[in-house]
């Protein structure tokens, strides 16, 4: 990591906890499909081995709407905050994230706003990852390098991929659905994995 000056962070299933976003997408699903909780997870699951996004393709295939994303299940993992801390201690940091309008506004409400020097979100920026525009966004704000930067997310597709193309260090951290991200070719190796964001302390 010999000249890395800043890090960007995905926010979704990378700083903040979505299991029980999904968890109340699977409950509403099997309601109105009329099918079991079980059932449901176990078949979005399945897609997700096959890196396709679970919730959608079995709300497609039960022909039932998918519920809305309710962002107050959301909640930061439990060593987020104390990650960040050190890091910041070393680091710039910033935010590259598809998201829902009110970005900044939501770290605030986590308590961990003041971390971040950029913050470059889909909905404010009306262009989404994996394009390397939202990257190239980020990086001109930051007056930063693609090769003095680091991408830090869960998803294969849309934070380790577009960052490598960009010429950036990753880090793709195992949390979430996209743990289960099955490798096509070796373009979707990243440079390092982390389990957790404590586990990121050790590589960086």
């Amino acid at each position: 990591m010999d000249g890395i000056k800043w890090l960007f962070f995905d926010i979704g299933s990378t700083l903040v906890d979505e299991s029980l976003v999904y968890d109340d997408i699977y409950k509403k699903i099997a309601k109105v499909a009329n099918k079991t909780y079980d059932f449901v997870y176990d078949k979005a699951l399945e897609y997700y081995k096959q890196n396709k996004r679970g919730d959608k393709e079995v709300s497609n295939l039960l022909g039932v709407e998918r519920p809305i994303w309710e962002p107050q299940y959301e909640r930061l993992y439990d060593d987020a905050e104390e990650c960040l801390e050190q890091l910041s201690r070393k680091y710039k940091i910033g935010i590259i994230a598809n998201q829902i309008p009110g970005t900044a506004q939501r770290l605030e409400k986590f308590g961990i706003r003041k971390y971040f020097d950029v913050i470059v979100a889909s909905a404010e920026e009306g262009v989404a990852k994996p394009d390397r525009r939202i990257f190239e966004i980020a990086l001109e704000r930051a007056k930063c390098l693609a090769d003095q930067a680091v991408m830090i997310g869960d998803r294969i597709d849309y934070d380790i991929v577009p960052a490598k193309k960009m010429g950036m260090k990753n880090i793709w951290i195992k949390q979430g659905m996209g743990k289960y991200w099955t490798f096509s070719d070796e373009s979707e190796r990243p440079d390092y994995e982390a389990t957790s964001l404590s586990e990121l302390l050790g590589v960086l």
